[in-house]
């Protein structure tokens, strides 16, 4: 009876190794969505440990921007990265898409995270994007 059990175990072992979690499918794809946090306003999580520092120590203050110039800005940012991340240029960079509608009134907290974030891309990784200069983004 003990060896009976013993060869069961044996037998079982290999089939709970497996990953139970199923493949992800090509038509799949990871997206940033913003979110409204607990004040109802839009918020980005970024989860990078220097961005924090890029905001405080490198980013030009929100106070140099305008709502528009943001929302324009990043309109034509958000396209260039969704079709790198559509094409798979840049993969070891961009690593998801990002769900942006210009029409959609997010404020300007969210349109200057949202538009830093870029910068702090082209900042750590030297990615250049066509909408984004060098003198908009840093002091």
């Amino acid at each position: 009876m003990k060896n009976i059990i013993t060869i069961l175990l044996f037998l079982f072992i290999p089939f709970s190794c497996f990953s139970q979690d199923s493949p992800k499918k090509d038509e799949e794809k990871s997206e940033m969505k913003p979110s409204k946090n607990d004040d109802g306003e839009w918020d980005l999580t970024v989860i990078d440990t220097q961005f924090d520092y890029f905001l405080n120590a490198v980013a030009r203050p929100i106070s140099q921007y305008s709502e528009s110039y943001l929302k324009t800005k990043n309109t034509f940012l958000v396209a260039e990265w969704n079709s790198y991340y559509n094409s798979g240029k840049y993969r070891n960079i961009i690593e998801s898409g990002i769900d942006y509608d210009p029409r959609e009134q997010y404020g300007i907290k969210f349109e200057y995270k949202l538009y830093q974030v870029f910068a702090y891309v082209k900042w750590k990784y030297g990615l250049k994007m066509n909408g984004l200069t060098g003198s908009d983004a840093t002091r």
